[in-house]
């Protein structure tokens, strides 16, 4: 089993969601993941409801009922797991371009599994549990490449590293 201290990752912290509206396209939503000794951030463009479901647990604000990383923290609980940690720790081929891709993990009384995980399912489920969560050096190095130039892509992200934390509001308040 690999842990995160094998490999050199670095040690992040969930920084903020933003919601980045660059011209007339559909608004982006990204998390940045800060580094807690190191000085790195992470920009990672997740969906929309990761991004409302995350800053939502960032803000303390609570649902009537369990939302998706409440149930799966909910479900590990129930069978007596725990999450170990979540790492960011890979670049993965998609169409058109390349994605991070995230392991999450888990121990319980059988032993310890690393399930595959999309970033933003990954660090919604480390928000709810609090747990560690690590970055791949050549995660960290390719999003430092995509911050550069002036492609869509790098001016979201920079304008990430830039906006203030997403609020959350429910309507009813």
């Amino acid at each position: 089993m690999t842990m995160a201290a094998d490999v050199s990752f670095v040690e992040m912290r969930l920084g903020k969601v933003v919601g980045i509206s660059a011209g007339e396209d559909d608004p982006s939503f990204c998390v940045v993941l800060d580094g807690v000794v190191e000085d790195w951030h992470l920009p990672i463009t997740i969906g929309e409801a990761e991004a409302l479901t995350l800053t939502a647990s960032l803000s303390g604000t609570e649902f009537q009922r369990p939302m998706g990383p409440q149930f799966a923290a909910g479900l590990l609980h129930a069978v007596g797991g725990r999450v170990r940690q979540v790492r960011v720790d890979r670049l993965v081929p998609v169409r058109g371009g390349t994605a991070y891709g995230a392991t999450v993990e888990v121990e319980s009384a059988s032993g310890t599994e690393s399930v595959d995980a999309r970033p933003s399912d990954a660090l919604n489920l480390a928000a709810v549990v609090r747990a560690p969560i690590f970055a791949a050096p050549e995660v960290l190095a390719d999003a430092q490449g995509r911050l550069e130039g002036d492609s869509p892509e790098a001016i979201i992200l920079r304008l990430a590293l830039e906006h203030e934390q997403m609020t959350f509001r429910r309507a009813d308040e």
